[in-house]
């Protein structure tokens, strides 16, 4: 009886948690897309350069600025290469974010931005929504932390419980 009372907590907590993944990869998309607009109107001047200069070729720009005599103007060039990256990455990231929610949460625990990820875990705020896909994320992560419970205690009952000898095994024992 204590297990399935167990085996229910687990469920209920799977689903609480479970309920919180699209919300969490939604403010964590929110986040990116945030950064990725402040990267593009930081860089909007340099890629006007580059259109004005080197028909829209940033790297021609950034190695332009690579090749001068001019310190100052050299650091320029390693200031545009970082704000360009950045631009690059951070549309990388909110193309990896525009499949389906399965894709969107796998890409997020395994391949999301660090330094964004702490920051949506540090101000994220927990809500209970009511979305479709919150509710069958919360019944599927419900439902295998519960399984994988009962699982495990069943594996350690079976490893753990007394062998009992046949008749027919003890007879040819003899």
């Amino acid at each position: 009886m204590l297990a399935n009372y167990v085996r229910l907590i687990l469920f209920a907590v799977g689903l609480l948690v479970g309920v919180q993944v699209p919300g969490f990869v939604d403010q964590y998309a929110k986040r990116v897309s945030a950064h990725q607009i402040e990267a593009t109107v930081n860089f909007r001047g340099f890629q006007e350069t580059a259109d004005k200069y080197f028909n829209g070729d940033v790297e021609a720009l950034i190695t332009h600025h690579a090749g001068s005599d001019d310190l100052a103007f050299k650091d320029e060039g390693r200031t545009i290469r970082t704000i360009y990256d950045r631009v690059k990455m951070l549309t990388a990231e909110l193309a990896a974010l525009r499949g389906p929610l399965i894709a969107q949460i796998f890409h997020v625990a395994t391949g999301a931005n660090r330094d964004i990820l702490a920051e949506t875990r540090t101000e994220y705020a927990y809500t209970v929504p009511l979305s479709p896909a919150a509710i069958a994320s919360g019944v599927v992560i419900g439902t295998v932390l519960a399984l994988s419970l009962e699982g495990l205690v069943q594996g350690i009952f079976y490893l753990l419980r007394p062998r009992r000898r046949h008749p027919a095994h003890a007879a040819h024992g003899r």
